[in-house]
């Protein structure tokens, strides 16, 4: 591997992560006002509906925060140098879920004032929705600026060795795949922008998706087809 490159996020992508993270922080901020409205109808004896319905926006509100924290450490992901920064960051989604339900599940089991269907029930559902949520939360394949690093040079040499030796790709402001090749099919008649594998995460993070599959199979095709013989002069 030549000229090894280190992955930093751009500024345009750190913003919509800063964006992305204070939905979901608003996100989870109306779960948790969820909770305490559910607790405030539980101390009240109020109906059993307005348990589960208030159970089922808490868990909507959660699992939408989780989804945009994902989405925010996807463009701004966190280094694995800090092990506890890195675990809190990329694991908040189910932490957050497990604080939008846990006291209420806690004071619906601890209360003996309830009938046992009421707290069965409501119970039940609490524990299902928390579960649901936390799981949903976890990212169970993080990203990282170390691992990110590790595929753009990666990809870099893929690139090179695709291309002549030189690591210069296109890409579309919406696209989520960069390409070797401006006239490419998918890309075609679009506003293009060119640079480097490494600029090109940095300007969309596309690394999800990688190359084109399209036009690495042309350059395969192109590399595999035997040199035109010279003409000879007589």
């Amino acid at each position: 591997m030549t000229d090894p490159k280190q992955f930093v996020a751009s500024s345009e992508a750190k913003g919509k992560a800063k964006q992305f993270r204070l939905f979901a922080m608003l996100a989870w901020i109306l779960a948790i006002g969820g909770q305490i409205f559910a607790i405030l109808k539980l101390l009240n004896n109020e109906m059993l509906t307005w348990l589960i319905v208030t159970l089922v926006v808490i868990l909507a509100l959660s699992i939408t925060g989780s989804q945009l924290w994902k989405k925010a450490n996807r463009l701004d992901p966190a280094s694995e140098q800090n092990k506890t920064k890195f675990f809190i960051q990329n694991q908040l989604g189910a932490i957050m879920a497990v604080l939008s339900f846990l006291p209420l599940i806690i004071l619906l089991l601890a209360n003996k004032d309830l009938d046992k269907k009421t707290k069965g029930i409501a119970g039940g559902v609490a524990v299902v929705a928390m579960l649901i949520a936390g799981i949903s939360g976890i990212d169970f394949d993080p990203p990282s600026i170390e691992k990110y690093t590790e595929e753009i040079n990666a990809q870099t040499d893929l690139i090179r060795e695709l291309n002549n030796g030189v690591d210069h790709v296109y890409w579309t402001n919406h696209g989520n795949k960069y390409h070797l090749y401006s006239d490419c099919q998918h890309i075609r008649n679009r506003e293009q922008n060119e640079g480097s594998v490494k600029e090109a995460w940095e300007d969309r993070k596309i690394g999800d998706s990688e190359l084109c599959l399209t036009c690495k199979g042309r350059a395969e095709r192109e590399q595999n087809q035997p040199a035109t013989d010279p003409i000879l002069e007589e």
